[in-house]
């Protein structure tokens, strides 16, 4: 079966994709330069929607993902410790030999990762990912193509720029590229990116929106509520003390 999808196709379903948001993709135009991506390599365009996230602006493929291409490969994986503080396996590869990899929460306390949300929330999860990630780049970097995961990409420092988010609450101009970005957290661990508001008082209000959708969703139970809603604070936990409890505002988790 080929994997060839004419452009009109794939401009149809890029716009399925970004429109349901069930993919955490949710701009036409970066769902569309993954489509090229995937059909240059011999993939059917429509796996980007479970292969991928966009993190910071950036493509970022999942660790499973990752997994899964370096197994179809011919790799092999032996998991030999995974725990919250430590994750190691041997991977091995035909052409790439064998290496066993470690990392610990101790390397990652030490590099300055587990101060960070996801890393005190999920730490196995945070180490699995870099374990994947750095032992198939090392034994068979042939099937990432320079990709990172989405875990690797949340711990890049942000680009610098000429003035902060405290300036702008205070008055100044918004310079191209900043704002206020509001997240909302992934099932992994990972956060992404649910809409960059333009000021303080519009990020305010789309924050306490997510909470009264949370808190009315007939989904989930009042304890499901309150740790859902935890989880979307401790997402955006640095703009949240930065614009709510500076107006002395407060954000309980009572439903």
């Amino acid at each position: 079966m080929s994997n060839i999808v004419p452009f009109d196709d794939q401009e149809r379903m890029a716009s399925a994709i970004a429109k349901s948001g069930l993919f955490g993709l949710k701009d036409q135009t970066q769902v569309l330069a993954l489509m090229a991506v995937a059909q240059a390599e011999g993939r059917h365009p429509a796996t980007v929607a479970k292969e991928y996230h966009i993190i910071q602006g950036r493509p970022a493929l999942k660790a499973d993902a990752m997994l899964a291409r370096f197994q179809q490969a011919g790799g092999r994986v032996d998991w030999t410790s995974y725990t919250d503080d430590k994750v190691e396996a041997v991977f091995s590869h035909p052409q790439g030999g064998s290496l066993k990899l470690a990392w610990t929460l101790a390397q990652a306390k030490a590099i300055g990762l587990a101060t960070k949300d996801n890393w005190k929330l999920y730490p196995r999860a945070m180490l699995r990912a870099r374990v994947i990630s750095e032992g198939i780049r090392t034994v068979y970097p042939g099937v990432l193509t320079g990709e990172y995961t989405p875990e690797e990409i949340q711990d890049f420092r942000p680009e610098p720029t000429n003035i902060s988010i405290k300036e702008v609450i205070e008055g100044e101009v918004i310079q191209e590229g900043s704002g206020f970005p509001l997240y909302t957290p992934e099932s992994d661990g990972s956060v992404k990116l649910y809409k960059n508001c333009v000021d303080a008082e519009h990020w305010e209000e789309s924050y306490f929106d997510m909470v009264e959708k949370i808190k009315a969703s007939k989904k989930f139970s009042d304890e499901e509520k309150i740790a859902k809603t935890q989880l979307f604070t401790d997402a955006n936990k640095e703009l949240v003390e930065t614009i709510i409890l500076k107006n002395g505002a407060e954000y309980d988790q009572e439903v």
